[in-house]
């Protein structure tokens, strides 16, 4: 009777033993190193994912919510300084007029980055290129902006 396929080894193959040293070594000195190394050792490790996988949970994260992408502070301080620009006094803003500003600016951006993922996709990339955004702004007709 042939033994099983699992304990069957080529003849030319010698049986795996462990190195010497490993047999050697006493159980003190191999729970000593076993400490060392605990100690220096850092006790939590940080999630490491493969490329690609973090970006894609942020769209994700991202498309499920409605929240606002800019902060609200830095996007008022550019808005009033575009606003000086124009106009010498100083002029003021209401909240919900900010609110509106920047919901259609983000919209408009949103929409800008998607196009341009599909010039980019296009060319068989999948990287973002500025000449992606480019094209798009010319397509669309917004290229005086």
């Amino acid at each position: 009777m042939a033994p099983p396929s699992s304990s069957r080894r080529r003849k030319d193959q010698l049986p795996r033993r462990r190195p010497p040293s490993a047999q050697l070594q006493s159980p003190v000195s191999t729970r000593q190193t076993r400490a060392a190394t605990k100690s220096s050792a850092s006790p939590t490790k940080t999630r490491r994912f493969r490329p690609g996988t973090r970006a894609l949970m942020e769209i994700r994260k991202y498309q499920k919510t409605t929240d606002l992408l800019i902060s609200k502070r830095p996007f008022s301080r550019v808005v009033r300084e575009i606003c000086m620009q124009f106009s010498k006094e100083d002029l003021r803003w209401q909240v919900f007029a900010l609110m509106a500003l920047q919901e259609a600016a983000e919209a408009f951006l949103v929409l800008l980055f998607s196009d341009a993922n599909l010039c980019a996709i296009h060319a068989k990339r999948v990287t973002l290129f500025p000449r992606d955004i480019q094209l798009a702004r010319r397509i669309r007709g917004v290229d005086s902006l």
